[in-house]
């Protein structure tokens, strides 16, 4: 059973914006830190950005810092956004959202913080 389903990947020029979409079921994550990570091909998947439950803290991986933003409206369904400007190249990845295992802000950047992961949207940057 798929809980996470993001959307809005797709070609994006170099210096181009897009902007990612992860819609989850607010009675069951609504209290829960939710997160992007990132999986290139043949590397490891990495941090991206976080966003506590009331969205009072935030966090971003170093590669994105000052160029991506990660949003998210509480309802019936949760809605997580990430605003990604500016792209490069290495940016081209497959893009995941993760629900954090609690509402905790402890290791909001470590992967096994989190335990319900959607399929992923691919974003490719590129000329």
């Amino acid at each position: 059973q798929v809980q996470l389903v993001e959307s809005g990947g797709g070609l994006v020029p170099p210096g181009g914006s897009v902007r990612l979409s992860c819609v989850a079921a607010g009675r069951t994550f609504g209290s829960r830190t939710m997160a992007w990570f990132r999986q290139a091909p043949g590397k490891e998947r990495e941090f991206v950005a976080a966003l506590s439950w009331n969205g009072g803290s935030s966090a971003y991986g170093d590669a994105v810092k000052g160029r991506f933003h990660i949003s998210r409206v509480n309802a019936d369904d949760i809605v997580v956004r990430l605003q990604m400007n500016s792209l490069t190249p290495e940016d081209t990845a497959l893009y995941f959202c993760a629900a954090h295992k609690s509402a905790a802000w402890s290791g909001f950047n470590q992967l096994t913080s989190y335990t319900a992961w959607g399929q992923g949207t691919q974003v490719t940057v590129s000329s």
